[in-house]
């Protein structure tokens, strides 16, 4: 049993999920679900802990922006270069510690990717690795000063949840000197006389977080996808490639760093790779004495409806105890419903705690915009923002509704996502409708208390006109209402009961 479950015993709902006319959906949607979603009150998932997204690399440009914290990490109504947009809500940042310098070490210097962007490479606060002290000059902390100001501007708009993550270890640290990966993919780049030092530094991050930023973390992740064999030296960003065994010799020296420093409560979060299946043989090949150490286990949705999300959940969160987050997604559709696919998979199956997207402000490939893979568009060469993306109102539908604190409850099927909030006595209920013709939402609420309360609704349409709609408010009046969801969209209810 998970130990952030409580339970919910007001609570006997059941949901159907009727389909009506549809024609065949697309490979890639939600299919073959049951005719009947319920869900069981006594199966809840845990409590929320909160959305969120990764700081790198978008604050480059944009970290110094009063108006995208808002919009990010505010409910509020946020103006942002001529669009009107709602506050998305996030209460959690990640925070990228980057790896890039123009320091000069005994001749040596930063091999630079002839494909990376200049807004990828995050400068090291460790500058050239000659003194350990953080005091002395080989210590920049002056440095990326706009990602750690829209940090403490998450902080300062409510955000509690702060996580402390590495793409690579510093340049000057690497065999090749060379932050992006080595000559392969599947070669390891950290020097091994160097892992202590790599310790060290990311230990010394988080307490001079903690004591000069205002800003404790709540978590550490020292890899960033290391299973996967795509980070080479002509990368287009920075990586390391770290095998499960490496990972699990590190990780118990980022744990004795980080209590050295006076933080012997900062979790440890692994390993952040890139598929659920990478994570499970991952987390498979750790000792129990490893496994002990890692408190959270983070994973990113690259493999998109794919990956063997039961058995990590069966493993890492039940046999384990481990609180589980995708901790990174990201997608190249601006509609926004191939992330909602895999959203809803991750509740039905991997069941995480929390859902973070990567970035928010996206440039593509090429850094100029116009890729779809983030909420607005933006020319990252040229700092500007462009044209803001469906997919921004598809994620409103979930991260202004379902807020931290909340119990996720378990529903029979991948199309419908639920909440209940016991303090205000919210239903929180939040259905997509990735098929090609409209479906009907059918709610059995019989065992609330009376067929009574407020029910308000929320539309995003990614192929027709409704953006985050705010739609005609309804009072309760029977025990088994009904809506109806146009095709390929996300409609969220919330069911307000009154007091006994």
């Amino acid at each position: 049993m998970n130990k952030h479950a409580r339970p919910l015993v007001w609570l006997a709902t059941g949901f159907a999920f009727l389909s009506t006319g549809l024609r065949a959906e697309k490979p890639d949607t939600i299919s073959n679900s049951p005719a009947e979603v319920r869900i069981d009150p006594a199966a809840t998932q845990g409590v929320w802990m909160g959305w969120g997204t990764s700081l790198a690399w978008w604050t480059k440009d944009f970290g110094h922006r009063d108006d995208v914290a808002d919009w990010l990490f505010t409910t509020g109504t946020v103006r942002i270069d001529g669009h009107t947009l709602p506050g998305l809500g996030m209460t959690i940042a990640r925070y990228n510690a980057g790896a890039c310098s123009s320091a000069e070490i005994d001749g040596r210097r930063m091999v630079v990717s002839r494909s990376i962007l200049p807004f990828r490479q995050l400068d090291t606060f460790w500058v050239d690795g000659r003194d350990r002290d953080p005091a002395s000059a080989s210590w920049n902390w002056n440095a990326d000063a706009n990602q750690r100001g829209m940090l403490q501007k998450a902080r300062d708009r409510g955000a509690d949840r702060f996580e402390l993550f590495f793409n690579s270890p510093p340049w000057w640290m690497c065999v090749n000197d060379n932050p992006s990966g080595g000559p392969k993919g599947n070669i390891e780049n950290l020097r091994a006389d160097m892992r202590e030092s790599f310790a060290y530094y990311i230990a010394t991050i988080a307490r001079r977080a903690a004591d000069h930023w205002g800003i404790a973390f709540t978590s550490v992740a020292t890899f960033n996808e290391p299973s996967s064999d795509y980070w080479f030296a002509n990368g287009k960003q920075e990586g390391a490639h770290f095998s499960p065994r490496s990972q699990a010799e590190i990780l118990p020296l980022v744990r004795a760093a980080l209590d050295r420093q006076g933080l012997a409560a900062l979790p440890l979060s692994a390993s952040d790779e890139t598929s659920y299946d990478h994570a499970l043989n991952a987390w498979r090949a750790f000792s129990p004495e490893v496994r002990a150490i890692v408190a959270q286990v983070n994973v990113h949705g690259y493999q998109g409806v794919g990956g063997n999300r039961d058995a990590l959940r069966a493993e890492a969160g039940v046999r384990d105890g481990k609180v589980i987050w995708n901790s990174e997604h990201g997608d190249r559709d601006a509609d926004g419903l191939h992330m909602a696919r895999v959203l809803h998979r991750d509740m039905a199956l991997l069941r995480p705690l929390a859902w973070c997207y990567w970035q928010p402000i996206d440039g593509g490939r090429e850094g100029k915009g116009g890729s779809g893979w983030g909420f607005i568009d933006a020319n990252m060469l040229n700092p500007k923002l462009g044209r803001v993306n469906a997919k921004a109102y598809v994620f409103a539908q979930y991260s202004r509704h379902i807020r931290p604190g909340m119990t996720i409850l378990t529903t029979g099927g991948e199309h419908v996502t639920a909440a209940y909030d016991a303090k205000t006595r919210k239903l929180v209920v939040v259905a997509l409708n990735d098929a090609e013709s409209a479906r009907v939402l059918s709610l059995d609420l019989a065992i609330l208390p009376g067929a009574a309360g407020r029910v308000s609704r929320w539309l995003t349409s990614p192929f027709a006109n409704a953006r985050y709609e705010r739609l005609e408010d309804e009072s309760l009046r029977t025990t088994k209402p009904s809506w109806t969801i146009p095709a390929r969209s996300v409609l969220t209810i919330e069911v307000v009961s009154p007091a006994r």
